[in-house]
């Protein structure tokens, strides 16, 4: 069904997105927001949290937007999850992932569904790309801290997340991970067996 909210948060998500990648990527970073705006809508949410997924990067990652903007255009509610979403990029990788996790617990119901499914999109993008790579260590030099912390770190989230939301979030969540872990497994024995070849 049409939303006003929805239409106007898709305007904004891809002109401020414009020109940006994924990780390691040609793929335009605005399809991350979609998907996760996707899923959201898949688990049956409401706008604000729609809208909340659309933005959820905007903060961090885009010119021109602050959360004073968010609010003044969307509304305290959608300011407040977005900036509870935030990270702060003056922190190393590490420190930002560890401050989201220790988030989580004190995170409201809508920025703890709008963060799982934003992991859920990341999970399965990286499952897909190690399902289809030919050299494991192509798809992992995206990851400065390499696949163990980052594994270990995801593992960390998901189980944190599965506390905050839904049954059917948290079995979401904890599938992709296998998925990721077990794509993972194919492609270092690929890996492996293309190098004695």
């Amino acid at each position: 069904m049409y939303s006003p909210l929805v239409e106007k948060a898709l305007g904004v998500a891809l002109a401020a997105h414009d020109g940006q990648r994924r990780k390691a990527s040609t793929e335009p970073y605005i399809v991350h927001p979609l998907h996760v705006a996707l899923i959201l809508a898949r688990w049956g949410q409401e706008d604000d949290v729609i809208v909340s997924g659309l933005l959820h990067d905007v903060v961090e990652d885009c010119d021109g937007w602050d959360l004073a903007r968010v609010e003044r255009e969307f509304g305290r509610h959608i300011a407040h999850v977005v900036g509870e979403l935030t990270e702060d990029k003056s922190k190393s990788w590490e420190e930002r992932k560890r401050a989201g996790i220790a988030k989580v617990p004190h995170m409201s119901p809508q920025a703890a569904t709008v963060k799982s499914a934003d992991k859920l999109h990341n999970l399965q993008s990286l499952a897909a790309s190690l399902r289809g790579c030919t050299e494991r260590a192509e798809v992992w030099k995206a990851f400065r801290r390499g696949p163990e912390l980052t594994l270990a770190l995801s593992h960390e989230l998901v189980e944190a997340l599965a506390l905050r939301v839904e049954a059917k979030v948290a079995r979401s969540l904890r599938a992709a991970l296998k998925s990721v872990s077990e794509a993972d497994a194919d492609a270092l024995r690929r890996s492996a067996a293309s190098s004695t070849n």
